[in-house]
């Protein structure tokens, strides 16, 4: 689904155009029923991509757009397939450790020496109110950027494309540490102990009191779809809204990146708050995204092939007059 597929996308399609878009759909599904089996999502995300594509010009190149965060969905639901915890140690009691060497609180006053990590704390002192807020800052985390990723798509592509390869690239950097660090989540060390179990099912952990408090189904749905629970390291949902703040500045959006900041330093303390994630986890996604925004402006700025690329594609998406 690489989005020059088609040279012109408003253009009438050709037969050649049709066996390809077939020939990408039919094997990605094959492919990945093989590798995780067969699941709705893959159907449905199949059916939307052809719909658009072949409905008008304007949807054609508007998906072919948008193929990037495809792109992003099609890796990140693969891991499945290869669990990150088959190539190196998971980290459980070492990185709670850190962020308790680092980070811990004395609820007491430290008189009786007891210190507890950020998570713990927040676990014995959650409240309604912050449980709810909690959850709707952390349910930004990707309809914040594709909204935003929509708007930029009408107003300025060349903005929209920079701005999603940034987010694809920051996404590949954390894939790439997942693997090289896994490491499990702090509502793990919660319910399980250090002990390591491979087939740990996705957790809502915090968040279910969301869930619980208005009557929904929203995280224990999404995370019933967990792709890999021990890969807590980076948290790219400090990375999403960090990006999408940066390209907000980029672009002179205004007041709306104060919304944008809110949300952003909203998602970080629910990230903790409701025990999906360590500080050092938040950190350590805030530098993910700063390096990934980093290496894509390196690229475009210095190497040539690759922001004429860039340039190709935004023309590729651009009407035609």
């Amino acid at each position: 689904m690489d989005p020059v597929t088609a040279k012109s996308p408003g253009a009438n399609l050709n037969i050649r155009t049709f066996l390809i878009v077939t020939a990408i759909s039919v094997g990605y599904l094959l492919l990945a029923a093989w590798l995780i089996g067969f699941k709705g999502d893959q159907v449905f995300l199949v059916l939307l991509f052809n719909t658009l594509f072949y409905l008008s010009g304007p949807t054609r190149r508007f998906i072919l757009g948008f193929s990037i965060f495809i792109i992003f969905w099609i890796i990140f639901d693969s891991m499945k397939a290869f669990p990150n915890y088959r190539y190196n140690t998971v980290h459980i009691e070492s990185i709670y450790n850190a962020e308790k060497s680092i980070f811990g609180l004395s609820p007491g006053g430290g008189a009786d020496g007891l210190r507890v990590t950020p998570n713990e704390y927040w676990l014995a002192h959650s409240n309604s109110v912050l449980d709810v807020l909690a959850g709707l800052f952390y349910i930004c985390w990707m309809p914040l950027p594709l909204a935003f990723a929509g708007y930029l798509f009408y107003k300025d592509k060349n903005a929209f494309f920079r701005f999603a390869l940034t987010f694809l690239l920051i996404n590949l950097l954390g894939f790439v540490i997942y693997y090289v660090y896994p490491a499990a989540p702090p509502w793990y060390v919660e319910q399980y102990g250090f002990g390591f179990n491979p087939h740990t099912p996705g957790n809502t952990a915090g968040l279910g009191r969301f869930d619980s408090l208005l009557h929904v189904s929203v995280f224990s749905s999404l995370y019933a779809k967990s792709s890999n629970v021990f890969a807590a390291m980076p948290s790219l949902h400090a990375s999403y809204p960090l990006v999408t703040l940066y390209y907000g500045i980029r672009t002179r959006q205004g007041w709306i990146n104060l919304l944008f900041g809110t949300i952003m330093v909203g998602i970080w303390f629910a990230a903790v708050y409701s025990s999906h994630h360590y500080v050092l986890d938040v950190l350590a996604g805030i530098i993910c995204g700063l390096t990934g925004i980093g290496l894509f402006n390196w690229l475009y700025g210095h190497v040539s092939g690759f922001r004429r690329w860039v340039e190709g594609c935004v023309s590729v998406l651009s009407p035609r007059p």
